[in-house]
């Protein structure tokens, strides 16, 4: 097994499929890496020699994958947010982003939107909802 700037690629597998492993590359992209590397992307990732996985290491390490990726994902749908723009108010609601009907089949873009935004603590009724001790000061000021 070969570890590249964080990812376990397995021996066995193709290149062409093993390079698919790493956040942000898919097939198109890997594909194009095998070219230009003059990999041949049916062959296995265990042949691979030296020379090729240090070649493979830095030009992965010049393109933009993983975590930095992430980053940049994350920064661009807080900037939305932030400016308060279609996208962003359509990302705090948990809705599809690009289009897409809501009436029946919106279940996929609810689940990532708001397992997002829940996580990060970007939630909209979060801030609609206050603290327990606020709702309990509430309740009992009217008695």
């Amino acid at each position: 097994m070969i570890h590249l700037l964080g990812v376990n690629l397995p021996d066995r597998k193709l290149i062409g499929v093993a390079l698919q492993y790493f956040y942000g590359i898919g097939e198109p992209t890997a594909m194009k890496l095998c070219t230009q590397l003059k990999l041949n992307p049916t062959g296995r990732v265990q042949d691979l020699t030296e020379t090729q996985i240090s070649e493979l290491t830095n030009t992965l390490s010049t393109m933009t994958i993983e975590t930095d990726l992430k980053r940049q994902v994350r920064d661009h749908v807080t900037h939305h947010r932030n400016i308060n723009n279609y996208i962003g108010r359509r990302h705090a609601m948990s809705l599809p982003v690009r289009g897409q009907k809501t009436r029946n089949n919106a279940k996929t873009a609810k689940k990532q939107n708001g397992r997002w935004i829940q996580k990060r603590g970007y939630s909209i009724w979060a801030q609609v909802q206050s603290s327990p001790l606020q709702s309990f000061l509430n309740r009992h000021s009217t008695l």
